[in-house]
């Protein structure tokens, strides 16, 4: 006769154990795929720490920008520039592009937000352009790269991971060995009773 496979069922912690694990591997695969792109392509990213591309790009958002060539740029193309050692790059709309004859692009930039353009020029050869932006997502960026909350996630994932992969209870899959189902034998006899 043959036996019917026992189909062993699943607690509800471990289904959704399984599907926040499932969310964290994608989650994961994108993140490896987004840095493969990032490498490949001169992306990075940037936060705005003042409003001075408002109301376009306001304080607290997250900008996605691609380096490129700076004689490739137009007026009206938001873009960064480093200022200098010392420093922090600059991100602003351009207003004026000339590009001379050794290869140096000189740009006039201006914030959105400001009343003048800013005082000084920028001679490059290379510019950071934005290419879209997130508002109010820096602050969030910001929240995660907390060394607390990124040890309270580490902490969490490793809880969660080793709950779902700890070793089930074996209990009932021994008691239905120990006592298997099975049914009744039958003995045919001879007509004669068995009487020889």
């Amino acid at each position: 006769m043959p036996t019917r496979a026992r189909t062993k069922k699943r607690s509800v912690p471990t289904l959704i154990g399984d599907c926040i694990l499932q969310v964290l591997a994608v989650g994961g695969v994108i993140c490896i795929a987004l840095v493969i792109c990032a490498f490949a392509f001169d992306i990075t990213l940037i936060m705005f720490k003042t409003g001075s591309m408002s109301p376009t790009i306001p304080t607290g958002s997250l900008a996605v920008v691609r380096e490129v060539p700076a004689d490739s740029v137009e007026v009206g193309d938001v873009v960064t520039v480093d200022r200098g050692v010392s420093e922090l790059p600059v991100t602003h709309r351009v207003v004026s592009a000339r590009t001379q004859d050794n290869g140096i692009t000189i740009l006039d930039l201006k914030g959105d937000a400001n009343a003048s353009a800013d005082p000084a020029v920028y001679e490059v050869t290379t510019v950071r352009k934005v290419l879209w932006h997130v508002p109010g997502l820096a602050r969030v960026i910001v929240y995660f790269s907390n060394p607390l909350v990124l040890g309270a996630i580490t902490l969490t994932m490793a809880a969660l991971v080793v709950a779902v992969f700890w070793p089930r209870n074996t209990d009932d899959d021994d008691a239905d060995s120990a006592d298997p189902k099975t049914e009744p034998i039958q003995v045919l006899l001879p007509p004669d009773g068995g009487r020889q």
